[in-house]
């Protein structure tokens, strides 16, 4: 067939049309696109620092401590550590009920999933004035659960930190400048403890991260601050790994940050905007960590990640994936990957004004690029602490990212009016 010159253009710019539709279109999937943020939990008292699981059959797992009577049990005391279920990706969620109840108060929540069943869910807390090391085990979506002492001491633990695949279960804490991790090899059955750091000196350590690689190597991540002078003294950033389940670790030292920004204002404690650092790793293996920190005693700190091909030998140069101005202040890091490559971010800063605002970015090359940034937070009515640009101040000094079953990203955090009180839970989810 023999086109007129006059058909012919007009099919040319069809053409043309239609390679740019097609642009357009692949270049708007491209772009990340997460749900208006939505407050969660219970609708009354103060909730703070979620944890967040998602499991391989639509289950999105929020575990936080609510603050304030719960209804449906009489015999818990503040904090109460309380779950939500999803079981259709985050679009809806089932009311929110006590694991189990507490005379004593329940701090500092962990949720997992089993990367190798991806049904399996372990949760982790502390309990009976932080001296028992909480872990649970569920099989059946979070419906029922079986609880066990993960370690009983007569000293305060902190901040406990859970990761788990298969039968291998651990938790990491602290006893002031002892960082500890329980190890169980039965399913959370049985645990028995080794000191992490034997030779630590003054100070307190804290635990930030924690991964198992697909073949069995064990990762925490945690930083060691020193006891006085919080001002003045710098933080250093570890990352320890076990290649013997649990039984021996060794240590790097991955950065040094300068002593954290004050906090007193805000009714809280220097470390609270401390250096801290998430750990995560994918399916081939690779870890992942991301962390905050400063080059100036004081001053605002940074977002900077790292990865490790080397089964945590040796580590690439630190890079800051924040768009934000130097003198803007980053902390609470957050991290999970999952495929090969597949590895998804989010932190806190504080790049417009005064307020917080929650930020995430994507690699699916294990950090080589990343997807622009997007900002998760937004504004919300009836809450006097969130305002158009952002909220006052994060409401716990941790929070949780997580991947589904069909590849999209959960995000959950706390917003509050200073670290004391009122202040709620926050939740998203995307691509």
């Amino acid at each position: 067939m023999v086109f007129r010159p006059s058909r012919a253009r007009s099919v040319q710019k069809f053409a043309v049309c239609l390679l740019l539709a097609l642009a357009t279109a692949q270049a708007a999937q491209a772009v990340p696109s997460f749900t208006a943020q939505r407050r969660v939990g219970y609708g009354t008292g103060d909730q703070w620092e979620p944890a967040l699981a998602a499991d391989g059959h639509g289950h999105i797992y929020i575990l936080f401590p609510q603050y304030g009577a719960v209804s449906d049990c009489p015999a818990c005391t503040a904090p109460t550590m309380a779950l939500l279920v999803s079981d259709d990706n985050g679009l809806s969620w089932q009311a929110p009920h006590p694991l189990v109840a507490s005379s004593t108060g329940q701090f500092d929540p962990q949720i997992v999933v089993d990367p190798v069943d991806r049904q399996t869910v372990y949760a982790s807390w502390l309990q009976n004035n932080k001296r028992d090391v909480m872990v649970a085990r569920s099989q059946d979506f979070g419906r029922t659960w079986y609880f066990a002492v993960a370690e009983r001491s007569q000293g305060d633990a902190d901040k406990p930190v859970l990761t788990v695949r298969g039968a291998d279960v651990y938790v990491g804490f602290n006893h002031e400048q002892t960082f500890v991790v329980a190890a169980s090899h039965d399913y959370a059955q049985n645990f028995s403890s080794v000191t992490v750091n034997p030779n630590a000196g003054p100070g307190w350590s804290l635990a930030g991260g924690a991964t198992v690689d697909p073949a069995g190597g064990v990762y925490f991540s945690w930083t060691a601050y020193a006891r006085r002078e919080l001002s003045t003294r710098p933080v250093r950033v570890y990352v320890s790994r076990s290649a013997d389940s649990g039984r021996n670790w060794s240590t790097v030292l991955l950065d040094v940050s300068s002593a954290p920004p004050g906090c007193a204002a805000q009714g809280c404690e220097a470390e609270y905007l401390g250096a801290q650092i998430a750990l995560a790793s994918d399916a081939a293996g690779t870890v992942y960590a991301l962390w905050n920190a400063g080059t100036e005693h004081g001053a605002a700190e940074r977002i900077y990640f790292s990865s490790s091909t080397s089964g945590g030998a040796s580590w690439s140069a630190k890079a800051d994936l924040s768009a934000a101005d130097d003198q803007v202040e980053h902390c609470f890091p957050a991290i999970t990957a999952g495929v090969a490559g597949d590895v998804r971010i989010a932190w806190m800063d504080t790049r417009h004004s005064s307020l917080w605002n929650v930020f995430h970015r994507s690699s699916s090359n294990g950090g080589a690029t990343w997807s622009t940034e997007t900002q998760l937070s937004g504004s919300a009515r009836g809450y006097d602490y969130v305002r158009p640009d952002g909220f006052r101040f994060p409401f716990g000094d941790y929070f949780s990212i997580a991947i589904d079953n069909l590849g999209n990203t959960h995000v959950v955090w706390g917003e509050g009016r200073n670290y004391k009180s009122p202040g709620s839970i926050w939740y998203t989810h995307g691509r």
